[in-house]
């Protein structure tokens, strides 16, 4: 009885564990940027800029609702966007370019991360869509390879404020 018990919790919990990684899959499955797509915050479209982009996705919004997903021409919008109180608690994931694998003149849709893991370099000489913009990146170490090659500073995501924006 007890065995039969064991391995009937053993099961819940994988099929538990499997079917949360398959939800989290999805949510932080990132959209392709097309040609005709509008930056959420500025309205500049997207795809005529380099640097990293963004994509936000709102809790209680399917991709049904053709809004779950919010796109920006830049870190630097999105994180205006995002520091926004109200905005900030509506939101479930946020994926920015690793910039250590596209290329800053034309990031690819493969190349997106989390964007609450990633590490950012402000105040570097690279431009994006605003000017002034985050260079985003998976590793702290190609953060810093960034950061000593145009300039900036090193910073995580909890770090990101109002005044890493100028």
């Amino acid at each position: 009885m007890f065995r039969k018990l064991f391995f009937s919790l053993i099961l819940v919990t994988l099929v538990g564990c499997s079917e949360q990684s398959q939800q989290q899959e999805v949510i932080h499955q990132a959209v392709a940027i097309e040609s005709s797509d509008e930056c959420h915050l500025c309205g500049m479209l997207i795809s005529n800029f380099a640097g990293p982009k963004a994509e936000l996705f709102r809790k209680g919004v399917t991709q049904a609702d053709g809004n779950a997903v919010k796109k920006f021409c830049s870190t630097r919008d999105m994180f205006s966007f995002y520091l926004d109180p109200e905005n900030k608690r509506n939101v479930t994931s946020i994926l920015v370019h690793d910039m250590s694998k596209a290329p800053w003149d034309a990031p690819k849709d493969e190349f997106f991360i989390d964007a609450r893991t990633a590490w950012y370099v402000i105040g570097s000489s690279q431009r994006g869509a605003m000017g002034k913009t985050l260079a985003s990146f998976s590793k702290k170490t190609d953060a810093d390879a960034f950061a000593v090659e145009f300039g900036g500073k090193v910073i995580d995501f909890d770090a990101v404020n109002y005044d890493s924006l100028q």
